[in-house]
């Protein structure tokens, strides 16, 4: 959702292939484990290193189409980190060539082209890694998220919907759905998904915001001021939870509030108001 990034999801996998990675490099003898190390990520406070020992290992592995398809991948993680998304993309294809049925390639391409805002592009790759996994959720969650993006909630709800059913104690799918359901209209459902995730990690920012939003679209202002104000206390510069309560502020005629709340918004994200008015809250 692109009026608040700390929802985002975009799951960018690279963490199953790593034993896959240190065996096949282990047979081989080659290269040394310290690039195998940096390549699965074991720096991934930087993406540099990482880079520069998947870079290592694709020199030293070219016969070895398993390691190059892992390392390439790997590598396309790390650049796609960097906000390098065209490398990213074009080492992702690298590992597709060379393991067509591995899935996560798949999925973190389509990351990569949901973040270069090529929505089509992305469902496309996250459909096909599905296809390949079923049960693959994060690329089930990715999917949903950039339907989300491209304003099909229906659609976005779906994948939640199945998400949900294969991860039941993740609470962020809770929390996409709930917000999901609120746009859509469907308010009861969204305050439960929305207690939901906060029973299963209570204390979160980004759910009590979007509880807010729910509370706020069944016009219940205090319940919404009480969500904006917790989240908040956790979050002092979330747009949304300012905007939102200045908004709730002013239908209730706290005018000098509402307006304060709405300007310190604005100053945080410019478009805020706009999105707001997108969710029918004008």
């Amino acid at each position: 959702m692109n009026y608040n990034p700390s929802r985002t999801l975009a799951y960018g996998v690279a963490s199953v292939l790593v034993l896959a990675l240190a065996v096949a490099c282990a047979a081989a003898q080659t290269p040394k484990i310290s690039n195998v190390d940096l390549c699965n990520g074991k720096n991934r406070a930087a993406a540099e290193p990482q880079i520069m020992g998947c870079t290592a290992v694709i020199k030293a592995n070219a016969d070895s189409p398993a390691v190059l398809a892992v390392a390439h991948n790997n590598r396309g993680n790390a650049f796609s980190r960097e906000g390098e998304y065209e490398l990213a993309i074009r080492d992702y294809n690298e590992a597709i060539k060379l393991s067509p049925n591995s899935a996560r390639p798949l999925n973190n391409r389509g990351v990569a082209y949901q973040k270069k805002g090529d929505y089509d592009l992305a469902i496309a790759d996250f459909a096909t890694a599905i296809k390949i996994d079923p049960n693959y959720t994060d690329a089930l969650a990715n999917r949903a998220e950039t339907y989300q993006k491209k304003g099909d909630y229906a659609e976005a709800v779906k994948d939640f919907n199945e998400a949900i059913r294969l991860k039941p104690t993740m609470a962020v799918l809770w929390n996409e759905r709930c917000w999901a359901r609120a746009v859509t209209g469907d308010l009861q459902g969204a305050l439960a998904d929305c207690n939901e995730s906060l029973r299963l990690e209570p204390n979160t920012a980004a759910t009590l915001d979007s509880r807010g939003f729910a509370y706020l679209k069944l016009g219940e202002w205090d319940g919404a001021i009480n969500d904006y104000n917790s989240a908040l206390q956790l979050d002092r510069t979330l747009a949304t939870a300012l905007y939102g309560r200045g908004y709730a502020k002013l239908k209730k005629g706290n005018a000098s509030g509402g307006n304060a709340d709405i300007a310190a918004a604005k100053a945080a994200e410019r478009n805020v108001a706009e999105e707001f008015a997108r969710y029918g809250l004008r």
